[in-house]
């Protein structure tokens, strides 16, 4: 027998959510209401398993990059001149200032680092900062066996992990997206930054077990 009080739940939820968040799951779902509201449940779990894991990457990247950049040029490398090359990642810069300013807390190098975005840190891999990685920034990254890594290797797999991370954090779907694989990438990139970070990742990460063990079916994809 139908349970009213869940079918109750399910149409305030309906309301709710807009049409065309739900209506995307409703498609996945091929028309199924129930099974709709168990994607969404289902991408909502996900999101929260993927958050520990793709935050040690990040904090590894931002790091190490600091790390090695402030070996070379002193830890307030960000202030020398030429080395940052990319008009918005200048306005960022500018903007965690501000906002430390306006907070009152003095501006040192480490709030300065802690206050830029990860795509700020994804973007010193891009193409402007070849001759950056091949002098400074691949000290940053090693494969296990000790050698040396392409600025694309890290470049190529970050892009897709960047984007998954900004639709979790604006509560978009990403049970579309292949997940094991980037969360592979992600291990795979923390141990190079990282061996320590790695374990602690692999430590606390829920994806694995929140995964469901059957690859996820949705219809018209």
């Amino acid at each position: 027998m139908p349970d009213p009080f869940r079918k109750a739940s399910e149409n305030q939820l309906d309301e709710l959510l807009s049409t065309e968040r739900f209506g995307r799951y409703l498609a996945w779902a091929g028309g199924d209401r129930e099974k709709a509201f168990e994607l969404y449940a289902l991408n909502t779990a996900l999101s929260e398993a993927l958050y520990t894991p793709m935050q040690m990457l990040e904090v590894a990247l931002r790091n190490r990059f600091h790390a090695v950049l402030s070996d070379e040029r002193g830890e307030y490398w960000f202030d020398d001149p030429g080395l940052i090359s990319v008009e918005h990642q200048r306005e960022q810069l500018a903007k965690a200032r501000a906002g430390l300013q306006a907070e009152g807390k003095p501006i040192t190098p480490g709030r300065v680092v802690a206050s830029l975005t990860f795509g700020f840190w994804t973007a010193m891999l891009n193409k402007p900062y070849e001759n950056l990685w091949q002098t400074v920034l691949h000290k940053a990254a090693r494969r296990e066996d000790g050698k040396g890594l392409t600025r694309k290797a890290l470049a190529g797999p970050l892009t897709p992990i960047r984007v998954i991370r900004n639709r979790v954090a604006h509560h978009e779907p990403i049970i579309n997206w292949n997940l094991p694989r980037h969360y592979a990438n992600i291990e795979q990139m923390t141990t190079w930054l990282s061996p320590v970070a790695a374990d602690w990742l692999r430590h606390h990460s829920r994806f694995p077990v929140v995964y469901p063990s059957t690859p996820i079916q949705l219809a018209g994809s």
